[in-house]
Parts: structure tokens; sequence; C-alpha cells
């Protein structure tokens, strides 16, 4: 999995944007450091650190911490999301990165809050 750190990391140089560098930073740290889990718990620090100072999609740390089967701060963040309008909801119903929080009942529900069909 430490490609997904090498990937983040030619990204963040083509986008020229530093968060998407830092992130990829984190990532491989937390490669490093022994795991897939250590990875992305160093990313969502990150994109906890980076909300501080400037917009960071809060639909994106929800993401972050489905993978970590952390069901509970997932949908906070996806609440966030829906009340910050974050566009990328619109693929809340879809999206592969929340396919371990799809069976949980709230999912279905903010799907009806955003007005997607079920």
């Amino acid at each position: 999995m430490a490609w997904a750190s090498k990937e983040w990391k030619a990204y963040g140089k083509l986008s020229g944007n530093p968060s998407d560098t830092d992130f990829a930073s984190a990532m491989e740290q937390g490669f490093r450091s022994g795991s897939w889990r250590d990875a992305v718990t160093k990313a969502i620090q990150v994109r906890l650190a980076e909300r501080k100072t400037r917009y960071t999609s809060a639909f994106a740390i929800a993401e972050l911490y489905a993978d970590l089967g952390d069901k509970e701060q997932a949908f906070r963040w996806l609440n966030t999301a829906y009340q910050e309008r974050e566009l990328l909801l619109v693929s809340v119903k879809t999206e592969f990165s929340l396919d371990p929080i799809r069976s949980d009942p709230r999912l279905a529900e903010l799907v009806r809050k955003v007005g997607l069909p079920e």
C-alpha cells in the first residue's frame, strides 16, 4: 500500500497544493511505523489540523474514518459535510470508500436528506 502515498506525493507536486504533499507525507510516515491503519490515522491528523486554518473537505475526513471502521466519527463528518453543503455528497450513495459503513441506517437517512433517489 505504499504506492498510495507515492501517488499522493505525485499528485501534490502536480497540484502545487502543499496540503496534498503533507497528506502523502503523513501516510508515508504511518506506513513506516506499521500499517495501513497507522497511515490512515496520520492522514486524519493532517486533515483535522488543516481544518483549523483553511477549508478541508469534511467528506474526505469521513471517508478516512469509514476506512478505519470508526462509524461514529465517519457519520459525524458526513453530517458536517451535509451542513457545509459539500458537493461531494452527490456521491454518498455510490462512493466505494464508504462501503464499510454502507449497512448503517444513518447512511440511508443521509442519502434521503441529500435528495438522492433511494
